[in-house]
């Protein structure tokens, strides 16, 4: 049993609640991209200062996330889903118009700790509700966020370039987010009770999981952030060309998820595991060896294999008993931010001390853990 009792868990109005809160994540994440120029104009710091001053996000969210998972195993992830989707509606306005680094740094924290609020609550939130359906839904959720984020990163890139100023499109978007939050509020999930939880670090197979998470999430990081130059330096595009990798990733891991549900319920999570795996390695071989532009399909084939890994390892954290789910989901989730954070500095270490193929080698290898480990990661 969860450490809390839940009220109507399986319904089309909890089913639609959750993923409204996953699109507000993805969609106000993916809003905040556009802006970072005019914050670091505003601020007036250079690429250096920003670097520093953006690590504050990642921290924000690396310590919201533990917090998190031990309020929700007391009280449910209601309240927290709430309290992080409100914190980002507030905080991505502040963010287009403060002017001094400090003040910057302070909302990048608190912008940062509401993501990560967000995040491990709907992720608890959805596990519950998957629970309750008894049928795979975790992969579908995802999708929602991967959706999210396309609407956010478009509609304040299209608002700026008609020439809306970032505060009115910051504003435009949080009202947009407000009003999902909103239309979510009725539908999350009601808790009573609860059981005490000590805040522990994870151990056996919630490990297990969440070092995987953070594997996966550390390919989506590198690839977000090296794609580009990777097709670059093997010459496989043109320089106006060099976000295709990238975009074609995204396209497959969005496409993969929204069909995710219906492969995992066929297959079992261990073999989605499997193959999946095995696909990711597959598309970085192809990525890394044909020399010409059929290695973009390497890009798809990452994003197709990658795009069910995480939803699957949620789920079976939510499901193991050696962790209360709401402590496990959020072991797994800030590993994986861990995970997502480190890959470009790491990437970018080894391509300095090597070079970036070898780099990009070194993902494959990292992510042949996933199929290696499948059997073991579903003993739950």
């Amino acid at each position: 049993m969860p450490a809390f009792a839940v009220v109507c868990a399986d319904s089309p109005g909890t089913r639609l609640a959750t993923r409204l809160s996953f699109f507000v994540a993805g969609f106000v994440m993916a809003c905040w991209a556009p802006l970072v120029p005019y914050a670091k104009s505003n601020v007036g710091v250079g690429e250096g200062e920003l670097g520093l001053l953006l690590l504050c996000l990642g921290v924000g969210s690396m310590i919201a996330m533990p917090l998190t998972g031990w309020i929700s195993a007391q009280v449910g992830s209601k309240p927290m889903i709430l309290a992080g989707g409100f914190g980002l509606v507030l905080f991505l306005p502040t963010l287009s118009v403060v002017g001094h680094p400090l003040l910057l740094a302070v909302a990048l924290l608190a912008f940062g700790a509401s993501l990560g609020t967000l995040d491990v609550a709907m992720n608890v939130h959805a596990v519950e509700v998957e629970k309750a359906a008894r049928k795979p839904l975790l992969s579908g959720f995802h999708a929602m966020f991967s959706v999210g984020g396309f609407v956010g990163a478009g509609g304040i890139t299209f608002l700026l370039s008609r020439g809306i100023s970032p505060l009115a499109s910051s504003l435009a978007a949080s009202a947009l987010a407000l009003a999902g939050i909103l239309l979510a509020w009725p539908g999350l999930l009601r808790a009573r009770g609860g059981e005490p939880a000590k805040l522990v670090a994870p151990r056996g197979i919630v490990l297990v999981l969440a070092c995987l998470t953070g594997i996966t999430f550390l390919v989506e990081g590198a690839v977000l952030d090296w794609s580009a130059l990777l097709l670059l330096g093997r010459n496989l595009v043109d320089p106006e060309q060099g976000g295709l990798g990238y975009m074609l990733f995204s396209i497959a891991m969005t496409v993969g998820r929204l069909t995710g549900d219906r492969v995992v319920a066929a297959l079992g999570d261990r073999r989605v595991l499997l193959w999946s795996g095995l696909l990711t390695v597959a598309g970085f071989v192809l990525l890394l060896t044909v020399q010409w532009t059929a290695a973009l399909l390497g890009f798809v084939l990452i994003g197709l294999g990658a795009s069910n890994i995480v939803p699957v390892l949620f789920s079976l954290a939510g499901r193991q008993t050696v962790m209360p789910a709401g402590l496990a989901v959020a072991a797994v989730t800030t590993i994986g931010y861990a995970g997502i954070l480190s890959g470009p500095a790491a990437v970018g270490f080894v391509s300095h001390v090597t070079d970036l193929p070898t780099a990009f080698w070194m993902l494959a290898a990292l992510m042949v853990a996933i199929p290696l480990l499948a059997r073991s990661a579903t003993r739950v």
